[in-house]
């Protein structure tokens, strides 16, 4: 938790709870279905919550903005984000159903009510779209946008305009230019001081 209050302070009593809860409910789910790897469970806070807060260090999403995390894994960045935002709605998004039963039951366990989930690809998700798409470290850049392009709605929710904003690590020149879009980058080393951070960046890609 230390690391989080390192960074963040603007946190009421709730959010507070939540946030304290999540290492020992992702231990005792982990210990049941395998959503994070041994090793970075005990670095919970700093490899996971940190790294997806990361979207809230960078964009305010306004009341009522619809957010869909694609592939969310154990709930990253989703989880976090829910918690910080409680006003904004998350649809977390995965192709493996027992990763959204640790989901669901740690939602349920701290009381996040703006979350749903659903188990399939994002790209077979028809006739729904949302202001922003996130993901954290699923797929190359260009097959992220391939799949986020249809489901994100045209405009600015807020001062931003509506896309997608990935969390990905290492040399992006090649998936980058692979891509063939233009997105803003963000280097997290230069918010975070963590070791862990380094070589590791933001991207919002504009719809």
């Amino acid at each position: 938790m230390e690391v989080i209050l390192k960074y963040f302070s603007d946190f009421n009593e709730k959010q507070l709870q939540q946030f304290a809860r999540l290492e020992e409910l992702y231990k005792e789910w982990n210990s049941k279905i395998n959503v994070i790897s041994r090793k970075d469970i005990e670095s919970l806070y700093l490899k996971h919550v940190l790294h997806s807060l990361t979207i809230a260090a960078t964009i305010e999403f306004q009341p009522g903005t619809n957010v869909i995390d694609i592939g969310t894994g154990g709930g990253f960045p989703g989880v976090p984000l829910a918690i910080f935002f409680p006003d904004v709605r998350f649809h977390l998004v995965d192709s493996i159903a027992k990763k959204l039963k640790v989901i669901n039951e740690v939602s349920g366990a701290i009381g996040l009510t703006n979350i749903t989930t659903q188990h399939t690809r994002a790209e077979e998700i028809k006739n729904r779209q949302f202001d922003f798409a996130v993901s954290r470290a699923v797929a190359p850049i260009k097959d992220l946008w391939r799949w986020a392009y249809p489901l994100i709605k045209k405009g600015n929710k807020q001062q931003l305009p509506n896309g997608l904003i990935c969390l990905k690590g290492g040399d992006l020149v090649q998936e980058i230019a692979e891509s063939t879009v233009k997105p803003r980058m963000i280097a997290i080393d230069e918010m975070f001081e963590e070791d862990y951070f380094k070589e590791k960046h933001l991207l919002h890609i504009t719809r």
